[in-house]
């Protein structure tokens, strides 16, 4: 978490270094430059490579990593993962456990992408609308 917060921190910096919108809030900041914060571009490559293995567009065998949700009562959309109980606090860093909840937050439509370049641009819509801070926290 401090190695995040540090190279954050450069970022933040960086920003502040064009004048125009210096004076800004850190999130203003990144909304004018269009950019994501660090956080949000890892959460966004971890989703991508979720989809890659969903879709078979990698080498990596989603099975390996991931089955999906066979509980019916459900919400949401028909690409659930399941997530897996454990015991130690080390595993909740792992990629497969930490991206199941967000992945399973996605919309229907975002995860039902007939193409990469779809997916992202459903992951960009979801950033604009304001509502991949709430698939984050």
């Amino acid at each position: 978490m401090k190695d995040k917060e540090l190279i954050e921190r450069i970022q933040h910096r960086f920003t502040r270094m064009i004048p125009e919108i210096k004076a800004l809030p850190y999130t203003e900041r990144l909304q004018r430059l269009n950019l994501w914060t660090l956080e949000g571009r890892r959460v966004r490559a971890d989703l991508i490579e979720v989809f890659k293995m969903i879709n078979g567009l990698t080498n990596v065998k989603f099975e390996v990593f991931f089955e999906f949700d066979t509980n019916c009562r459900t919400r949401g959309h028909a690409r659930k993962l399941k997530k897996n109980r454990f015991n130690r606090d080390l595993r909740q860093h792992f990629f497969t456990e930490r991206i199941i909840n967000v992945w399973n937050k996605l919309d229907n439509q975002t995860v039902m992408a007939s193409s990469l370049n779809s997916f992202k641009n459903n992951l960009d819509r979801l950033r604009r609308s304001g509502k991949m801070g709430l698939l984050l926290g």
